[in-house]
């Protein structure tokens, strides 16, 4: 092997740890970054905006932040005010869970040989331990939600102050390339801002599409709750692939938990199959598109390694960052290979009449 091939295969090999090792012990101090970057760029028309009606740059982010943190706490309220009608019937509930557990009693006396009394050792022998778990999970909840509040505080200030001093971050970016490159980088700057921009604003708008979609399944099915399940499973669209599943196997319990029948848990599925085609056939291609091109496996790759060294956070911030480097790749010469590998293979005449078929579908929703 060539001695500069492998040094420099060496090199990347110590930059990938290094970079992630300083991913994972920085954790606290950059997700909040990570995260207001990308809002960021969300917010950055709407604060061109206001600036172009006259207003001064700190009066337009600020009212940029509020935009946002008014519509994040409208969302929060409105799962919130669904969840009190959940936590209503949660004496029907436990009346029906316990029915189910009888029945499981039965079944495992009558068919796995396992007597009453061997069952009743056994529950004695796990109550405290379930206790202690039961305490362990409330904690971990109350923990979880103390630093999620911190963390988007944090966020919103990081949010605010980029969006006022970005003229002074692009200047110290364009400081760093060459006099030559200072045109490209620009553009690759524009092009990261508008990839985001796509990204996240066409996430909210499927999320948006989504509750309708499954409220109506939901409400047709004659799920309880439906409105609330609708949004949970539409607000879990921020994680991709894992968000879906999650919002669903949650339906579905508490459907069974709540008296639902075999026929309304398989009406569940049915609805989950039928939004989960519906959107990926016509709602991420109309209003997501392929903005964000990256092959499926290392979509996968992201998903993981963000869960891995982030957690959630990592899962939802995963793709649009992705997303960002590969435009960074794509436009930076010793880069490019690695832009070519984690982008999507050139289509096939098969997909060009698939994409064809997708642009006449967009002209429909389009105005002349």
């Amino acid at each position: 092997m060539n001695k500069s091939l492998l040094q420099r295969t060496v090199l990347i090999g110590l930059t990938i740890v290094l970079a992630g090792a300083i991913l994972y012990f920085g954790r606290p101090f950059l997700v909040p970054i990570a995260l207001a970057g990308l809002l960021s760029m969300l917010l950055l028309p709407l604060a061109g905006w206001f600036e172009k009606k006259g207003l001064g740059r700190g009066l337009s982010t600020a009212l940029s932040v509020l935009a946002l943190v008014v519509g994040i706490l409208g969302m929060l309220a409105l799962l919130s005010w669904q969840l009190t009608n959940v936590t209503d019937d949660l004496s029907q509930i436990k009346t029906i869970a316990a029915e189910r557990m009888e029945q499981l009693r039965q079944y495992g006396s009558d068919h796995l040989g396992i007597s009453r009394e061997e069952q009743q050792k056994m529950m004695e022998e796990n109550k405290s331990s379930g206790a202690e778990s039961a305490s362990k999970i409330a904690a971990a909840i109350v923990s979880g939600f103390m630093g999620g509040l911190v963390t988007f505080i944090i966020a919103v200030v990081y949010i605010f102050m980029f969006l006022y001093y970005r003229s002074h971050f692009k200047q110290f970016v364009l400081q760093l390339v060459p006099t030559g490159n200072k045109a490209e980088a620009t553009r690759v700057m524009a092009e990261a801002s508008r990839i985001a921009q796509k990204y996240l604003g066409g996430l909210g708008l499927m999320i948006t599409m989504l509750w309708v979609l499954y409220g109506i399944g939901f409400s047709i099915v004659g799920v309880k709750n439906a409105v609330f399940f609708a949004i949970l499973c539409g607000v879990l669209e921020i994680i991709p692939y894992v968000g879906n599943l999650t919002g669903t196997a949650i339906t579905l319990l508490m459907t069974m938990a709540q008296g639902g029948d075999t026929s309304m848990m398989l009406g569940v599925v049915i609805t989950y199959a039928l939004v989960q085609f519906f959107q990926n056939n016509v709602l991420t291609p109309l209003i997501v598109g392929s903005e964000v091109n990256i092959n499926p496996v290392f979509t996968i790759m992201a998903l993981m390694a963000g869960e891995l060294v982030w957690g959630v956070p990592g899962m939802i911030l995963a793709i649009p960052i992705l997303g960002i480097l590969k435009i960074i790749f794509d436009h930076v010469e010793v880069l490019k290979p690695f832009g070519f590998l984690i982008g999507q293979p050139k289509q096939s005449a098969g997909a060009n009449k698939e994409k064809g078929f997708l642009s006449k579908l967009k002209g429909i929703f389009k105005s002349k």
